[in-house]
């Protein structure tokens, strides 16, 4: 098969990732063979293409937004026919023994395995995964609408979730990138008020696009007092300006898997039973959840289409902010 190999980790300006012939990957036990067909291109990528993460696999395939149909199943796989079109994302699998799993939080197993980072994910024609950790797509979304809800939308419906927000309350997001152009349409669709503090025009105004109370520069104070926020970006400097931003008792939510440090503040920003919390992996069930909540308010996402041997590009662009809504490769061309 054709794949987007990264042999070690480097500036995505070098164009890291090695367009390749790979062994066709095959079912385990309990696995299914996936034709992918899109694959969405996350920060998260970047983060291992350029070894923010600290390399698991050489070489890896990255990718973990995977939307496409089985094609094999893998000895005691029957949860899905051949044919049934599914997404893989990034949670690929967990021990399940733990005592996190045992308690619910599978999102925080001490055993985990991460689709393109751990093991080989989608920047290819064919992945596979544990038929467990595979979520059917729901037939209103086309292959290419599909594949940011697998990590974008999944990731950023549980970061609502962990600010507790109510119908009625302010809540901004620090940038406007694929996941906050999704979790957007769901705070709207909950009564939520949404102010973008984000840098770029183009950003902003497609914010304001989908609803958006107010569009403003990150470094800006939102014109009313916030209930809770998200930070998207991995800035870890817009900490101190999002808690300036909140009420008392207000949250703020860290959706990324890395940030850069977060520089000291004053302890009155966080006086008041303010919180900062982070968000890690998720769980199947904030999946399953989103998934169908996606499907019943139709989400739409903003996508541009690369060709699969076109992933550095792709990557470069989203590092210099060039995508407005998501990045999907096209891994059928």
């Amino acid at each position: 098969m054709k794949a987007c190999l990264l042999h070690s980790p480097a500036p995505v300006e070098t164009n890291p990732l090695e367009f390749a012939d790979a062994p066709d990957p095959k079912p385990g036990k309990g696995e299914v063979l996936v034709r992918v067909k899109m694959c969405g291109v996350c920060r998260t990528d970047l983060h291992v293409v350029e070894g923010e993460l600290p390399p698991r696999k050489s070489p890896i395939i990255p990718g973990h937004q995977i939307v496409g149909v089985i094609e094999k199943l893998g000895d005691g796989a029957k949860r899905f026919q051949i044919g049934a079109r599914v997404g893989i994302p990034w949670l690929h699998s967990t021990d399940q023994t733990c005592e996190y799993c045992r308690a619910g939080m599978e999102n925080l197993c001490d055993h985990p395995t991460f689709t393109g980072y751990t093991v080989d994910g989608g920047y290819a024609e064919y992945a596979v995964a544990p038929e467990q950790f595979v979520y059917p797509i729901p037939e209103t979304f086309s292959d290419d609408q599909a594949a940011p809800l697998l990590c974008a939308g999944i990731i950023g419906f549980r970061a609502l979730r962990l600010t507790g927000i109510k119908r009625g309350g302010r809540l901004a997001f620090y940038g406007f990138g694929s996941a906050a152009h999704v979790a957007i349409q769901v705070a709207r669709h909950w009564g939520i008020e949404v102010y973008a503090c984000t840098r770029g025009a183009k950003h902003q105004q497609l914010a304001l696009q989908l609803g958006a109370a107010w569009a403003g520069e990150a470094s800006a104070e939102p014109p009313a007092k916030l209930d809770a926020a998200i930070i998207f970006a991995p800035a870890g400097e817009l900490v101190p300006a999002a808690l300036g931003a909140l009420k008392k008792g207000g949250v703020v939510v860290l959706g990324g898997i890395h940030m850069s440090p977060i520089p000291s503040f004053d302890y009155n920003l966080l006086y008041q039973e303010r919180v900062i919390r982070s968000v890690a992996n998720n769980t199947r069930e904030d999946g399953e959840d989103f998934l169908r909540v996606a499907a019943e308010i139709r989400i739409h996402s903003q996508v541009t289409l690369f060709p699969l041997r076109d992933a550095n590009r792709a990557l470069n662009d989203l590092k210099s902010d060039r995508i407005n809504g998501s990045a999907v490769l096209d891994c059928m061309q």
